[in-house]
């Protein structure tokens, strides 16, 4: 893929300016070169993610906006917009990442035939033979550099993992490594696609290898529908939507799946000739963006917003073979393009006064206060005696004790367990909050905590019950059919709160934190943490209620 096919999206974007003297122009044989000195290709990659990390753009941000102004969306749609957009506004001020999962750092870009990457010397123009390294190590090289600059001096997660043997792994302390695809393009332009991406978006990735059956117009529809009821919740709608029908091989697909929930490509042709190579289809991104709505799932807990957009792109493929991806950008949409031309670096300018969107709301502001109180500060009995009176989709507003576990720490408690040494007591006391925070910035209790996915405990928990611990979990996400059963015959509780919104949980309803146990988990470790009117809603109780399951 060495160029963006259809109307160029990168000329359509607002820009600032990087600062910096980066940048030559040489003239050879009467073409022209550009010249790029690598710290600033270093400083670029810095700036974008660090932009990426705090601010979202202005389109997106008005999306969320609307939903408030809908009246066809429900109550618990427009509770999530306007917390989401809440959230926004505290991580603006530059400490609280939008999302406690900072991502994953991918760079696609693409580099013109008459780009050159090479220190600057003296003020001047180094020679191509002044390093030793490769054009594409100067490139990655500074890349990388940028990319674990902006992880180790700003407040976000290390979440990469690497292996030491087969079984065996460790964080890498820096989130590295990231994942950057380098294109040959044509031209004196260096353009770069910067995306900080999840795991809980990027794991509702699906590639199914269909056939020309699938091609026709009722069979398409109902397998879309299938698709997206199948993405459900946990990667923190409202989502925008891709579907990929075609591509040339599995891989073709994919590259394709990845841009489009970038918004990259929806200046993509509307038709298809019989000869370029691919298209965005309205219609079609008009019916997903439907079943998206149809299936009522909503914004996190029911509703019409599943999505905020969607877009379908055919590709050209092989007669033999029709590859079929779908995937998700989630409410933390965070990408940004960046371009290095004959006049300097830019980056794509993203939204840096979110509150305007909040103001002149006026009656479609969401009360906040309505929540039924929990008190968590006492046995987890009483607890349960409390949740156990109120219906599944009752929104509470906890205060007190929680203790927070994730992935790993999971898997110690059950190999404890299995070796017959018990689980932790504090498993019994208290509900445990399936999550990993962002660092602390200073003054703040902890850095950005949303909830992680549930269904990664889900294959723990029968064990747990069964010993009395884990009755009450909270976290984001629907849950496997088996999690219900076992909280009706356990007489526990699954609460989901808000996914996208970790800023604004982290500064406005967490107190305290300390870690209680395995601190060589770092993000991982298990936290005691005190929480104030959090918001959480009731998904599945004590009598097998499944709020996902009536929708």
């Amino acid at each position: 893929m060495t160029k963006i096919p259809g109307e160029d999206p990168f000329t359509h974007a607002r820009y600032r300016k990087v600062e910096g003297d980066y940048v030559r122009t040489r003239i050879i044989d009467g073409c022209s070169f550009l010249q790029i000195d690598p710290l600033g290709i270093q400083k670029l990659a810095k700036e974008a993610f660090q932009d990426v990390s705090f601010f979202l753009r202005p389109s997106f941000l008005e999306k969320l906006n609307r939903i408030l102004l809908d009246p066809e969306a429900s109550a618990n749609d427009r509770y999530v917009a306007e917390t989401l957009l809440q959230n926004a506004v505290v991580a603006a001020e530059g400490f609280l990442p939008l999302c406690q999962d900072t991502g994953t750092a991918t760079v696609i870009a693409w580099k013109g035939d008459r780009v050159w990457v090479q220190p600057l010397v003296n003020g001047g123009i180094g020679s191509v033979g002044e390093s030793n390294l490769p054009q594409s190590s100067l490139d990655e090289e500074a890349l990388w550099k940028g990319i674990e600059e902006v992880y180790r001096t700003r407040y976000l997660r290390y979440s990469q993992i690497a292996p030491i043997t087969m079984f065996e792994e460790v964080n890498t302390g820096t989130n590295l490594p990231p994942q950057i695809d380098i294109y040959a393009s044509e031209g004196t332009e260096y353009r770069f696609l910067f995306i900080a991406k999840g795991a809980g978006s990027a794991n509702k990735t699906s590639f199914f290898q269909e056939s020309r059956a699938l091609l026709e117009p009722e069979k398409l529809r109902s397998f879309l529908r299938e698709k997206v009821r199948a993405l459900g919740t946990a990667a923190c709608p409202p989502y925008r939507l891709a579907v990929v029908i075609g591509g040339l091989s599995p891989e073709m697909n994919l590259k394709v799946l990845k841009l489009a929930t970038t918004g990259l490509l929806d200046r993509l042709p509307e038709q298809g000739d019989g000869k370029e190579m691919m298209y965005l289809d309205r219609e079609w991104s008009g019916i997903l963006l439907q079943l998206a709505q149809e299936s009522g799932l909503g914004a996190q807990f029911g509703g019409k917003y599943l999505a905020l957009d969607a877009r379908v792109i055919r590709i050209a493929r092989h007669a033999g073979a029709c590859p079929v991806s779908i995937g998700v950008s989630c409410s933390a949409d965070r990408n940004i393009l960046g371009r290095i031309t004959q006049e300097g670096m830019f980056l794509e300018q993203l939204e840096k006064n979110p509150s305007r969107f909040l103001k002149d709301l006026g009656t479609q502001r969401v009360d906040r206060s309505i929540g039924i109180k929990i008190d968590l500060d006492r046995s987890l009995d009483e607890v349960r005696k409390d949740l156990s009176k109120l219906p599944v989709g009752s929104l509470v507003l906890l205060s007190g004790p929680l203790v927070v576990a994730r992935d790993i720490a999971h898997a110690r408690f059950f190999k404890r367990l299995q070796e017959g040494k018990g689980l932790p007591d504090y498993l019994y006391r208290y509900g445990v909050y399936y999550a990993g925070p962002a660092k602390t910035p200073p003054g703040y209790p902890i850095g950005s905590f949303g909830p992680t996915t549930a269904q990664r405990m889900d294959s723990y928990l029968e064990a747990f019950m069964r010993e009395g611990a884990s009755l009450v979990t909270l976290a984001k996400g629907n849950r496997a059919k088996s999690t219900v059963e076992l909280c009706r015959t356990f007489g526990g509780f699954y609460l989901g709160t808000i996914g996208g919104a970790a800023a604004l949980l982290a500064k406005e309803h967490i107190v305290s934190s300390e870690v209680l146990d395995y601190p060589d988990l770092d993000m991982e470790a298990v936290r005691l943490i005190w929480v104030k009117d959090f918001p959480a809603f009731i998904l599945i109780d004590d009598k097998g209620n499944d709020l996902y399951g009536l929708i």
